[in-house]
């Protein structure tokens, strides 16, 4: 059974804090010293964590004017660096590189161009024959609308896809093109060819809360797991013949466990499998099938249910999180349905502690809210907005879907 601390901010506070509704004169105060703090530039969203105000419960209308605020101001001083990598087109982990391609398509929607990230093959290869794959998948695919971009590996390793720091440089070039181009962050999709599908397997789960889909095309899934696409459009394709490695087996079973995952929660795991019967590791570019398929997608950053089973560096998925250091533990797995102005966990695995965060997208934030263990209540409380949170779940994710109000901290044993 779950013993509830309570935290916001990763602060620990007495539940009176909880309990206490906005003050409209202290709400009021709240926004315009937020305001005046923004007005100083350049303007460090991070530094503003720690105020007095920024812990202040805000009214309903003022949490909105804040949220506006502090996007405004995180897009205005996204940092100099990353507009120069963007620029550059190369980015960086510690010694690595990742250089990229991209070709733009069609006309810019009312909400931002889409993202599209396509993964090249190759592998374990000398580096002139992953070169080479890089240039094909350039050319490989084309959309009727979007940023088509197509990295190039920083690794020639036969992983070189889902190593652990692709899940970093993968955040930073979403959240670069969400500063920088204005692209609309539910509308972002991965797609994979050959080691490229390999990719697709493991960082559809693991990033999931990034994707509207991915498709993964004549790769290979090794240790990954389908359980976090919950959310995610997922599409598999395989050439019948395709039997190195046993793609074409494993290809149907993975297929199989989302059929299966879909019966049990007919509102989640969205898929559709295609085996091309003739068809070896070359599918004669009839995969392409995949893209509009997904396309008819978004993504919904608050789903009604998150499924999450920890198995990269992330430490947040949509609107549930884990703390680093001691209180990451991957391989832990937590399963959480958000209701009528109730949360409840169904699954709660290996993990110390977990974070839930919430906003009006999801609940009434002025009503009280019951947390509940299967159909035990744990809790029941009204949480309170405060910037304080808004501002640390955006610089965490830079993604303004992502950005939350209010934040409870449920330890786990």
């Amino acid at each position: 059974m779950l013993r509830i601390l309570f935290a916001i901010s990763c602060f620990l506070l007495p539940a009176a804090l909880f309990a206490a509704p906005p003050d409209a004169e202290k709400s009021a105060n709240a926004l315009r010293e937020c305001s005046e703090a923004l007005q100083v530039k350049p303007a460090k969203l991070s530094d503003l964590v720690g105020k007095p105000f920024a812990m202040d419960p805000l009214t309903k209308t003022d949490a909105a004017k804040a949220r506006e605020m502090i996007v405004a101001a995180y897009f205005e001083n996204f940092p100099k660096e990353r507009s120069a990598e963007h620029a550059a087109k190369v980015l960086k982990d510690d010694k690595l590189e990742m250089p990229y391609s991209v070709t733009e398509f069609g006309k810019k929607p009312a909400e931002g161009h889409s993202l599209w990230i396509s993964l090249h093959g190759g592998g374990g290869a000398p580096k002139e024959v992953n070169d080479k794959q890089w240039e094909n998948q350039k050319k490989l695919y084309k959309l009727d609308e979007g940023f088509y971009v197509v990295p190039r590996a920083p690794t020639n390793t036969w992983n070189l896809w889902h190593e652990g720091h692709i899940d970093r440089l993968f955040a930073k070039l979403i959240e670069n093109f969400i500063a920088l181009e204005g692209v609309n962050p539910d509308r972002v999709y991965l797609f994979g060819y050959s080691a490229g599908g390999d990719g697709v397997y493991q960082l559809a789960p693991r990033l999931a809360d990034r994707w509207a889909g991915a498709a993964m095309m004549a790769g290979h899934p090794n240790d990954a797991s389908p359980l976090n696409l919950r959310n995610v459009a997922f599409a598999l394709q395989v050439g019948g013949n395709d039997a190195a490695y046993n793609r074409n087996a494993v290809c149907a079973e993975w297929a199989k466990k989302l059929d299966d995952l879909e019966k049990a929660d007919a509102k989640g795991y969205k898929h559709f499998f295609k085996s091309y019967e003739g068809k070896g590791h070359w599918m004669d570019r009839e995969d392409a099938v995949a893209l509009p398929w997904m396309a008819k997608v978004s993504r919904n950053p608050v789903p009604e249910r998150v499924v999450w089973e920890q198995r990269g560096e992330q430490l947040r998925s949509y609107w549930l999180a884990v703390s680093g250091g001691k209180y990451q533990h991957k391989g832990g797995t937590v399963i959480a349905t958000l209701g009528k102005q109730t949360v409840t966990f169904e699954k709660i695995d290996k993990m110390d502690r977990v974070h839930v965060r919430l906003d009006d997208r999801m609940v009434d934030m002025d009503e009280e809210i019951t947390f509940l263990n299967g159909k035990q209540d744990i809790l029941k409380e009204t949480l309170r907005r405060r910037i304080a949170v808004m501002i640390r779940t955006l610089l965490e994710s830079g993604d303004p879907k992502l950005m939350f109000d209010a934040e409870v901290s449920l330890p786990t044993k």
